[in-house]
């Protein structure tokens, strides 16, 4: 399981096995084969692409398990990526790790960056209880309800509520948090983790209501504490 950097050309953020192992392995289930290609050229302008097999992980009917229960037949080390982040975190590379669980295949997971693991870390919100629920309804009234719902989970179990958004939607998620959530409730948005725009900020929701900024179109992650 490899990761990528969660920021774009924020190669630093790696470790150095996934330099090792990424000069090695010959065969990737990946979201997007001509990111995968860029970014280990980036990590090695030597490698040889063409020698490399890669077998795209489609959104709607998922990963080729053909393919990879061929591959592990023949004893091949393959890796697993993302488009950022860790495999199988928010992201259909679990799949991979699941049929090779099942063969009886070692699954090794690199150690590598993850936006919702650094948001929680730097939020300063409960890192002893949290819950990661993706993306929220885009449209109202299901939008604003399960912000709320969220907000009674946190506040009764003292639980920190992550999820995320789509870059453009960045600041209509901020508006909505603050429409809904209780003045006091903490609400936290890490924009651009590790990135140039990097911007972590935890206040209130009465504390944002009075400053509500315009928010560039970076990857976030949203994270809130009733």
């Amino acid at each position: 399981m490899v990761p990528l950097p969660v920021a774009e050309d924020a190669q630093h953020t790696l470790s150095p096995e996934v330099l090792r192992h990424t000069a090695e392995l010959r065969y990737y289930f990946v979201e997007n084969a001509r990111t995968a290609r860029r970014f280990l050229r980036s990590l090695h302008p030597s490698l040889v692409l063409e020698e490399i097999q890669f077998s795209e992980i489609d959104k709607h009917s998922g990963a080729d398990t053909q393919a990879l229960k061929k591959w592990i037949a023949e004893g091949r080390s393959i890796g697993v990526m993302s488009e950022a982040g860790c495999p199988g975190v928010a992201d259909p590379g679990s799949v991979v790790a699941m049929v090779a669980h099942e063969m009886g295949a070692k699954v090794i997971p690199l150690t590598g960056p993850s936006s919702i693991l650094l948001a929680l870390m730097a939020s300063g919100l409960n890192g002893q209880s949290f819950a990661f629920h993706g993306y929220l309804p885009v449209k109202e009234p299901a939008r604003g309800k399960r912000i709320k719902e969220l907000e009674v989970i946190s506040q009764k179990e003292r639980q920190t509520q992550i999820f995320i958004e789509t870059p453009y939607r960045n600041s209509q998620m901020m508006t909505d948090l603050v429409k809904n959530c209780h003045p006091r409730t903490r609400i936290c948005m890490a924009l651009d983790i590790s990135g140039p725009a990097e911007r972590i900020q935890t206040m209130t929701a009465s504390e944002w209501k009075a400053q509500l900024p315009e928010y560039e179109k970076k990857p976030a992650v949203f994270l809130l504490l009733g």
